[in-house]
């Protein structure tokens, strides 16, 4: 879903449904917390609740497991509740994504996005959200939208989704601050890659130096990390895949 409300609602209208290419380049999904009544022209995750009480829900009082996916209702009074229990659901090991609306002067964004998520993808343009039969709306949702991502792997899996708009770090992973001061490619890659649990991607790797002085200085930089990875002491596993030389693959 989900119960999205875009500000261009026709009148009686409460259920607006994810557009399917959104899901197509983010999913699958565990769960949808507050997913479409059924029928449902298509699926959301592999487990769904609804957003009111009775069989399939109450979505916000039951607990949320696995990958979330979440495009909540819209309403001031209550979106604050979902995206809370987002940002509760990201803290305690859980992960997933939300889709809402780029208000960022909210309190509830300040608190549980720029507060609680590891990143975010600005969506270039307004999307057009769909209605439950799964025609899609006339109208634009008349707002800007962002997805906000909670946990390390969904932040770059955002960052690589393919989705047009601006990705944006939230949380600086904890090899950053270190990798801020100026120094070699070589030495950047490096102490990035010492400290991964195993074999990493190459977008991750794109996101993770970004921000650094090193890639700051080189408008070149993603062509800089290829080089660099190629000389060494590096090695390819696999199509944008490396690992450290002597660490483990897993």
């Amino acid at each position: 879903m989900s119960c999205a409300h875009p500000h261009n609602t026709p009148p009686g209208s409460q259920v607006w449904l994810t557009p399917p290419h959104v899901l197509a380049a983010l999913g699958p999904f565990d769960l949808d917390p507050c997913a479409a009544p059924e029928p449902r022209p298509w699926p959301t995750a592999t487990h769904h609740f609804v957003e009111a009480p009775g069989e399939d829900g109450d979505g916000l009082a039951r607990e949320w497991f696995g990958r979330v996916f979440l495009n909540p209702p819209y309403a001031r009074s209550v979106i604050g509740n979902w995206m809370a229990k987002m940002a509760a659901h990201g803290r305690g090991g859980g992960r997933g994504i939300a889709l809402v609306f780029a208000r960022t002067d909210t309190a509830w964004f300040q608190r549980d996005v720029f507060g609680g998520a590891d990143a975010a993808l600005f969506l270039e343009g307004r999307l057009y959200f769909h209605h439950p039969d799964g025609r899609r709306a006339r109208a634009n949702a008349g707002a800007a939208s962002v997805l906000a991502a909670y946990g390390r792997n969904d932040a770059d899996l955002l960052a690589c989704c393919g989705l047009a708009g601006r990705f944006a770090p939230i949380t600086l992973p904890r090899f950053v601050p270190a990798l801020l001061r100026r120094r070699t490619w070589r030495e950047a890659v490096s102490e990035w890659m010492a400290l991964q649990d195993g074999p990493a991607t190459i977008e991750a790797l794109y996101r993770a130096l970004a921000g650094t002085a090193t890639a700051r200085r080189n408008r070149h930089a993603r062509a800089k990390i290829r080089q660099t990875l190629q000389r060494g002491p590096f090695e390819r596993l696999g199509r944008g895949l490396w690992r450290l030389e002597g660490t483990p693959c897993s």
